[in-house]
């Protein structure tokens, strides 16, 4: 794999004395799509909480994890930020009283800290993805459908221009549509050059939208390979897809 971006090695996650993730080992290169898929429980968000350097107070961790070639296990998340790392979390955290332009340009504060010049030139870049948040801009963040929402947390999230962007299951609660319309975008970011690691339930739509995909059980990673590969896996077709025979090729959803 060449142009690493970001690599996970031998990480361990535990809560107290029980051990969420065994020694978990994962790569991704730059514009390149990596899915995690598990069952609720299996470390999905431990594991990207604890890449990101926000997990909580009562956890430890031990392992390698290099952005760009630099360690950074034991950097707090803000200077994780500033080197190009950014979480996208499941619950999306949006300031709901200020306006989309302004959850937007909050997202570019790491490069306005910098002294940056042109901190905000990623708008047009983020609107040019998400046509709705312009057409939406001055509207507060708390009125927007749950759709919009997730369009808006990863919007800001690309205003600090990163490197990686970790994606903690960006299709939890939306209608079916609207997970289409996600992923669709999704796919979208590898023109810009950032590296996906997307934690996902949705294994169907993650493997379609995916280039290399890990499967995670119960803190391990029992399964990896190319994402079309895995689609056609009878062990994930029969656990993850409810299928009974080989998922057809089809269009990223």
């Amino acid at each position: 794999m060449t142009n690493i971006v970001l690599e996970i090695k031998d990480l361990h996650v535990a809560y107290g004395k029980v051990e969420a993730l065994h020694g978990a080992s994962m790569a991704v290169s730059a514009g390149q799509i990596v899915t995690v898929i598990g069952p609720n429980g299996a470390g999905k968000s431990t594991m990207l909480n604890a890449i990101a350097g926000a997990m909580a107070s009562n956890c430890s961790m031990r392992g390698s994890i290099r952005l760009l070639g630099e360690e950074v296990a034991q950097t707090p998340i803000e200077n994780r930020v500033a080197q190009g790392m950014c979480l996208v979390p499941e619950n999306r955290e949006l300031f709901t009283s200020m306006s989309v332009e302004d959850n937007l340009l909050l997202g570019s504060y790491p490069r306005y800290r910098t002294k940056v010049r042109n901190y905000a030139d990623q708008l047009d870049v983020v609107y040019g993805l998400f046509p709705r948040l312009r057409e939406r801009r001055k509207q507060q963040a708390g009125t927007m459908s749950g759709g919009e929402r997730q369009m808006l947390a990863v919007g800001r999230a690309l205003m600090a221009k990163p490197k990686v962007l970790l994606l903690d299951e960006p299709s939890l609660g939306l209608a079916p549509l609207i997970v289409k319309e996600i992923f669709h975008i999704i796919v979208r970011l590898k023109e810009t050059g950032v590296a996906v690691l997307l934690v996902e339930q949705n294994a169907r739509a993650a493997l379609q939208a995916a280039d290399y995909a890990y499967v995670l059980e119960t803190g391990d990673v029992v399964l990896e390979g190319p994402a079309s590969q895995l689609a056609n896996d009878p062990k994930v077709i029969e656990t993850y897809l409810g299928l009974a025979r080989p998922a057809p090729e089809s269009e990223p959803a």
